[in-house]
C-alpha cells in the first residue's frame, strides 16, 4: 500500500507558474525600455529656388480657354489657327520661355489639347498650367 500512497502524491503535485510569469513580464519590460526606437526619414525634396525677380521683368504668354471654346491670347481673342502667327510675332519682339495655359474650370479636353498642340510647334517654349480666375 506504501507503493500506491507515493505514486498517487506523485501525481498530484503542480509546477507553479508564477514566478515564470514575472520573470517574463520582467524580461518583456527591461526589452521594451532599451530598445532604440530608430526614426525613418522619407523622401527628401529639393524645391529649386525662386527666380521671381528674374520672371517677373519678362513678359509671358498667356492663353486663356474659356468654357464655349474662345481662346484668348494675352487677354485678346484670337482664332485656335491664327494663335501659332500670334506667338511667333510676340516671340520676335519679346524673350520668354514659358506659355502659360489658363483653362476655365468647363473648358472641353479636346480644346485643351487643341491649344497644346499649337504651342508645342514652338522647341523653346515650355508649357505650364495655370487655374483662370472665373
Amino acid at each position: 500500500m506504501s507503493r500506491r500512497r507515493k505514486t498517487e502524491e506523485g501525481n498530484e503535485a503542480d509546477v507553479d507558474m508564477t514566478p515564470m510569469l514575472d520573470i517574463v513580464f520582467i524580461l518583456l519590460i527591461f526589452f521594451i525600455v532599451t530598445t532604440s526606437f530608430v526614426k525613418e526619414l522619407g523622401l527628401e525634396v529639393t524645391k529649386p529656388k525662386s527666380n521671381s525677380t528674374q520672371s517677373n521683368n519678362d513678359p509671358s504668354i498667356v492663353v486663356s480657354i474659356s468654357d464655349t471654346g474662345i481662346v484668348s491670347f494675352n487677354g485678346k481673342r484670337v482664332d485656335i489657327e491664327r494663335l501659332p502667327a500670334r506667338i511667333e510675332n510676340f516671340l520676335a519682339a519679346n524673350i520668354t520661355s514659358t506659355a502659360i495655359i489658363l483653362p476655365s474650370s468647363d473648358t472641353r479636353h479636346e480644346d485643351v489639347v487643341l491649344v497644346i498642340d499649337q504651342i508645342k510647334q514652338f522647341d523653346q517654349l515650355t508649357i505650364a498650367f495655370g487655374k483662370s480666375k472665373s
